[in-house]
């Protein structure tokens, strides 16, 4: 249960500053556990149990004869003090804003002003602001100079309980260098700030030694004139002299006599206290305070299960009219008609400085004017190319030369599919080539399916036969005459 920072034993010092030889096994209350929340607590409702109460007088601010005028006067409804002949007739009463009237929820003397603490708390509380004097850290850490001091906790002779004379006590406080302590607290004093001045609370002063012994020889009067030191019996300790402010860590001088007396004031784990009924130490919550050493340990590491690195995060739900992500997984469309209306709503500010700066009204900025060449410039080629555009349909009609239609054609061959006919025959995913290109209808003789013909369709087909054999005859001359057939008859 022994931390590995204690020490068995203590030093004895004269009041002289010097070994004696005496040594004292170190109580088990310096080894008890240090609970800075424990002591806080307690000290703060401790600290409620001095004050007194105070109220303001029952009948204050109602010491008038006041009632209110009512409505339709076009004042406030407050009460107001009645007669006349005075300044104070008319005037609001009773209301806390009103001059001479009560304050807001006026203070009662039967508020609850003290409170009550629990023995053990209580107990638990001193145990760790006395473990804590005994732990140089805090004590540094509590503003105390005590750099060249010999050891802490600090054990002298009880010949001080002897001193009667306050010389006596400033040479001994030279002499276990504590008069630094001491200086501390010379330096610090000055007036309080706020309202405790005029509460006769004018000065403040920081803390210095605290005493504490087993018998009062006149050791009070000898010390009681020095600033910032405070004495205390060892029966009759106080946790707000032991930890003023809630804070353990003061900085204590202990006589020989009282020294001995902890063990039997608050006993150890295994005896229980002779000075008090029934009470042990508080157990501390680790047995052994260096947690990087117990992290490292393999002992540990070995029965622990391996830390989980993965990581689950929620999934937010996005509102996708408030959030552009979520509304492009839902529409992507949606950025380009956000883009539209982006530029259209530039466009129209741009019209309206434009026809301001026109007016006298404004002026453009630099990305305006920009703005207005680059359209210009826009504006102007499509002009452009649509005066080259009528130029060549000009000269095409100066020249004689028919208007190309063949993208009509193809609107038009789209726009009403022409149905297929019986001797018609395309090819399958393939692009049409030589006469089916230019439009001419290519017919093949097809094998009766033994479908019924009707008679327009008997009439088509006789039509065609007889346009055919006049063709067919006149074939072999048009290859010896002319090697291109084709090609002259558009020109014709």
């Amino acid at each position: 249960m022994i931390p590995p920072t204690s020490r068995p034993q203590v030093t004895v010092y004269s009041d002289k500053n010097e070994v004696t030889g005496t040594l004292i096994n170190l109580p088990a209350i310096f080894n008890a556990p240090i609970r800075p929340d424990v002591v806080n607590f307690v000290h703060q409702n401790v600290a409620k149990n001095h004050r007194q109460p105070y109220a303001v007088s029952a009948a204050a601010g109602h010491q008038t004869s006041a009632e209110s005028w009512g409505t339709g006067r076009a004042v406030a409804r407050i009460p107001r003090v009645r007669g006349g002949g005075t300044h104070r007739s008319g005037q609001g009463a009773f209301g806390n804003m009103c001059r001479g009237g009560r304050m807001f929820a006026p203070t009662r003397p039967w508020r609850r002003w003290h409170r009550k603490v629990n023995v053990n708390q209580k107990r638990y509380a001193m145990v760790s602001a006395i473990a804590a004097t005994g732990v140089p850290a805090l004590v540094m850490s509590k503003g105390h100079m005590v750099h060249d001091v010999p050891e802490i906790p600090l054990v002298v002779s009880d010949k001080i309980q002897e001193y009667t004379k306050t010389k006596q006590a400033v040479i001994f406080l030279h002499r276990i260098k504590a008069w630094t302590d001491i200086q501390k607290v010379y330096k610090s004093k000055r007036f309080r700030a706020g309202k405790g001045k005029m509460r006769n609370r004018r000065r403040i002063q920081r803390r210095g030694p605290l005493i504490i012994y087993g018998q009062d020889q006149g050791l009070t009067r000898a010390f009681r004139n020095i600033p910032g030191v405070d004495m205390i019996n060892v029966t009759r300790l106080n946790l707000l002299k032991l930890a003023p402010g809630g804070h353990v860590g003061r900085f204590v001088i202990w006589t020989q006599s009282a020294f001995e007396q902890l063990n039997a004031l608050y006993g150890t784990w295994k005896k229980k206290a002779t000075l008090k009924k029934g009470y042990n130490l508080p157990m501390p919550k680790m047995t052994n305070t260096d947690l990087s050493r117990l992290f490292k340990c393999q002992e540990i590491k070995s029965v622990l299960r391996p830390p989980r690195t993965e990581i689950k995060r929620s999934i937010k739900k996005l509102n996708p009219l408030r959030n552009t992500r979520a509304m492009l997984k839902l529409n992507p469309y949606a950025a380009v008609l956000k883009r539209k209306t982006i530029l259209a709503s530039r466009k129209l500010e741009l019209l309206r400085a434009v026809e301001a700066a026109k007016k006298g009204e404004g002026k453009l900025t630099t990305l305006q004017k920009r703005y207005v060449k680059m359209l210009e410039r826009r504006k102007a080629s499509i002009n452009k190319a649509k005066a080259e555009k009528a130029e060549r349909l000009r000269k095409a009609r100066e020249s004689g030369e028919p208007e190309k239609k063949k993208p009509e054609k193809k609107k038009q061959e789209k726009k009403k599919p022409e149905p297929k006919k019986p001797g018609v025959a395309f090819p399958k995913k393939a692009k049409a080539t030589g006469a089916v290109a230019k439009g001419k209808v290519v017919k093949k003789p097809k094998k009766d399916d033994g479908k019924v013909k009707t008679d327009s369709a008997k009439s088509k087909e006789l039509k065609s036969a007889e346009k055919a054999k006049p063709e067919a005859a006149k074939a072999p001359e048009q290859k010896t005459t002319s090697p291109k057939p084709a090609a002259a008859a558009p020109k014709k």
